[in-house]
This record gives structure tokens, C-alpha cells and sequence, in this order.
């Protein structure tokens, strides 16, 4: 990686020289993946000590979260669609470059007003680099086995993330500080930019919809909307006339977004022909549940161990690593289960053993000892290893292959949307860390209510998603 920066651009920008063989591809789209998501588990480690430097109170740090996640969700299916009509790789190589410099600048933010920007602007360079890594890998491997293992692969090499964010992210920010969580990314990001210019071929739709830009605004201002209602609300209380306009924009917003889509057809943000297959709506509204209860608990959770416990962001770290290392561990394995069954059984047994371990952080008191915390987490990262590639597989298996770029942005979308919603909900239940008795108890009702939403996210599974493949190729 040698050169100016105006050459470094112009091979980046360039033609791949050479089309990457599948493996090769699948390990570059990974590397876009690990870096969405370690940034989801780096900044959750260092929110007290955001906190604490910037002067916010936790209404603050759920914007310093759910910044990224909105824009990440507002803009996931427009970038998929953006994939397919300009070419997946000019696609993933531009959120590349714009997630970068949202990184340099969260690392260089003076204060939370800036802070939250950047992370938007993170954001929006992660929704146009995820759909399109998916997309890149399953026109890479065209058989239907092949390509789930690829997925698996996928989400368990995305779940190394998981695993190394709060223990680097903790590293990081007991020595160096926590604007150095964001300013990792920026070397990765400039590696991954010239690997992925090189080695993969363009790709784009020959029959390509157009953007759909009122279903894209309608859509970005029902999740702000709601999202803006439920922190707010928390903070201020439900009956605050900002709580009540959010809330009544929201509802309104439902409506005007289903009539344009309804007008727009085959070229809709959310086709309707797509959201009339059951399997794929199943898909989509588990992937919802298993972030908004996944993304909302571990908000509180690190809280949790920091605030309440008075573990440092290392130690913090280090103790979560038993809930995410079995979804790294398990997850490639989850895919190749997915590529013989079907989703249905993965799916709804992660959901279970999931349900249970989130049930076992309830008894979780100010003075409570690692082991009672420890089963809760294996438990709860073992389930979640069976539940992702499951749910990933079926939403993508449900719809045409050409579709497979709206299909991938469709059920990201779920998952950050349900992540969003989950952390405004969850803080709003939690309150103030500094509340202790008030703040234990809501992050008792926060793991019990994402531990119900997951038992009946299994129901579905079982009864809706798709199971093994017969002789007949049919279902």
C-alpha cells in the first residue's frame, strides 16, 4: 500500500484488476463487516467515560448510540437499492471512505453535539458498505449451500467484532483514551479500501429500480420520530410536548409511508410484492426482535458493570467476552446447520437458549459475584450464535436472486431498526446510573422483556420460517 494519496484514490476508484476468487471476495467483504460492527461493541465499553469527559447525562449517550444506528437503518435499504443501480462494489468502497472520515472525526469531536454528527455520518457510511457486502458474497457463491456457509462465515467472522470491541475498546480506553476506539478504524479502513478496489468485480442490475427518496425521507422520519419519543420520554416524561409531537409525527408517518409505497410498486423502498411472502417477513421481524432485545440490554448492561459495579472499561470488557466469544465460535458452525435444515429449528432453538439466558440476569444485584452473571452470558451468546446466519440465510433464501441486495438491506434494516428502538426503550426503563435502585431494577425489566420478545420471536420461527430442502427443490 504504497503511494500519494491521490494514487492510493485513483486505484481505489479504478476497475478491480483482478476479479478475486470467492474465498478471497468473502474475506474482504468480511473486513467491512467486522468494522460495522466493532464499532457497535467498542462504544458501548467506553459510554461511561463519554459520559464522564463530555458531560452527558444517559439521554446523551443513547444519541451518541443510536445516531449511528438511525442513519445505518434510515439508509440501509436506499443503499442496497443505490447497490444494485450503481454497482455494488462503487457502492461498498464509497461507505468505506465515508466511514472513515466519520471515524476521524468522532475521534476528534470537541463535544457531544459533534460527537452524535459524526456518528451519523458513521453511520452512513456503514449503510452503504453493509447490503453490499452481503450482495458481493452471494453473487460470489450462486449454490444455495455454498452461499449459506459463506454467510455463516460471514456473520461468525462479523462476530469477532463482537468479542474483540469490549476488550479492545476497553484496552483502548483505560490507556489511551476513548477517542481511540474511533481512530482504530481509520487505518483498517484505509487497507480494506485498496484490498476491495482490487479484487472485486463490479456488479449492478440491468433492470435496476430508482431510488426511492419519499419512501427514504418518510422512513428516516418515522425512525427518528419514534426514537426521539422514547428517549425524550425517559428523560423528560412521556407528557412532554416534545414526547407528544415526536410521538404524533410517528403515527402520522405510518400512513404517508404506506401510501407512497403503495404508488411507487416494484420501484417502493419496500416493495410490496417482497413484504407478501411470509417467510421473508418472518425473517425480517426476528432479525428486529434479536437486536431490539440484544443492543438494548447490553446498553444497560455496561452501564451495569461500570456504574453500578464499578468495574473499570477493561474489566467491564473483559466479563462480557463469555456472552459474545459463542457467537463468534458458533456461528460459522449455525451456517452450515442453516445449509442442511433449513432456518426454522436454528433459528427457534438460538431464540430459546437465548430466552434463558437473559432471563438469569433478573437475580443481577449492585454486589452480585461474576458467577452469577457468567451462565446468563454463555447462554445468551451461545443462542444468538444458532439465531444470526438463520434468520440472515432465510430472508435472502425467501427472495429472487437478483433481489438479493434489497433482500440483505431489508433485513439489516430490521436488525439496526430493532437496535435502535431497543436502546431508546431500554434507557428510557433503566433511567440514570446514579439512580442505583431505580436503575438495577429497570435493567432487570429491560433483560426480562427482551427475554419474553425472544420466546415469542420462536414461536414464529417454528411456524412461519423455512425448514429443510426436499428432493424437490421445494420447502
Amino acid at each position: 500500500m504504497t503511494g500519494s494519496p491521490a494514487t492510493l484514490l485513483r486505484r481505489a476508484v479504478s476497475p478491480a484488476r483482478h476479479e478475486g476468487s470467492p474465498r478471497t471476495v468473502l474475506f474482504a467483504m468480511c473486513t467491512g463487516y467486522f468494522l460495522v460492527l466493532l464499532d457497535v461493541t467498542i462504544v458501548n465499553v467506553a459510554l461511561p467515560r463519554i459520559g464522564s469527559d463530555l458531560g452527558t447525562d444517559i439521554g446523551g449517550l443513547q444519541w451518541v448510540v443510536d445516531g449511528y444506528a438511525l442513519a445505518l437503518a434510515a439508509l440501509m435499504l436506499t443503499s442496497g437499492t443505490a447497490g444494485d443501480l450503481y454497482g455494488h462494489r462503487r457502492v461498498v468502497l464509497a461507505g468505506l471512505v465515508v466511514f472513515g472520515a466519520g471515524s476521524l472525526a468522532c475521534g476528534l469531536a470537541p463535544g457531544v453535539p459533534v460527537l452524535v454528527t459524526a456518528r451519523v455520518v458513521q453511520g452512513v457510511g456503514a449503510a452503504l458498505l453493509l447490503p453490499g457486502t452481503l450482495a458481493i458474497i452471494s453473487r460470489a457463491f450462486p449454490d444455495d449451500a455454498a452461499r449459506a456457509r459463506a454467510i455463516g462465515v460471514w456473520a461468525g467472522t462479523g462476530s469477532l467484532a463482537l468479542p474483540a470491541g469490549p476488550l479492545l475498546g476497553g484496552a483502548l480506553t483505560e490507556t489511551l483514551g476513548w477517542r481511540a476506539i474511533f481512530l482504530l478504524n481509520v487505518p483498517i479502513v484505509l487497507v480494506a479500501l485498496v484490498r476491495s478496489a482490487a479484487i472485486v468485480r463490479e456488479s449492478r442490475e440491468e433492470q435496476a429500480r430508482r431510488l426511492d427518496v419519499p419512501g427514504l425521507l418518510l422512513g428516516s422520519l418515522l425512525l427518528l420520530a419514534t426514537t426521539y419519543a422514547f428517549i425524550e420520554g425517559g428523560r423528560a416524561g412521556p407528557g412532554a410536548p416534545q414526547v407528544l409531537v415526536a410521538a404524533a409525527l410517528a403515527v402520522l408517518a405510518v400512513p404517508a409511508l404506506a401510501v407512497v409505497e403503495l404508488r411507487r410498486g416494484d420501484e417502493a423502498m419496500l416493495p410490496v410484492p417482497l413484504l407478501r411472502r411470509p417467510a421473508f417477513d418472518a425473517a425480517n421481524v426476528v432479525a428486529g426482535i434479536m437486536n431490539m432485545g440484544t443492543l438494548g440490554t447490553l446498553f444497560v448492561l455496561m452501564l451495569f458493570l461500570q456504574s453500578v459495579q464499578d468495574r473499570s472499561a477493561l474489566l467491564a470488557g473483559a466479563a462480557v467476552i463469555p456472552l459474545f466469544a459463542p457467537l463468534a465460535v458458533i456461528a460459522p458452525f449455525g451456517g452450515r446447520i442453516t445449509s442442511r435444515i433449513g432456518s426454522r429449528l436454528p433459528a427457534a432453538a438460538g431464540l430459546l437458549v437465548a430466552t434463558a439466558g437473559l432471563a438469569l440476569l433478573a437475580p443481577a444485584a449492585p454486589h452480585s459475584t461474576y458467577l452469577v452473571l457468567l451462565p446468563a452470558f454463555l447462554l445468551w451468546g451461545t443462542g444468538m450464535g444458532f439465531l444470526t446466519p438463520a434468520v440472515v440465510a432465510a430472508a435472502i433464501a425467501a427472495v429472487p436472486a437478483e433481489r438479493s441486495g434489497l433482500a440483505s438491506a431489508m433485513n439489516n434494516t430490521a436488525r439496526q431498526t430493532g437496535g435502535a428502538i431497543g436502546i431508546a426503550v431500554a434507557g428510557a426503563v433503566a433511567g440514570q446510573p446514579g439512580d442505583e435502585t431505580r436503575f438495577v431494577r429497570g435493567f432487570h425489566a429491560v433483560a426480562l422483556g427482551a427475554a419474553g420478545l425472544y420466546a415469542a420471536a420462536a414461536v414464529l420461527a417454528l411456524l412461519v420460517l423455512p425448514g429443510a430442502l426436499l428432493p424437490g427443490g421445494e420447502r
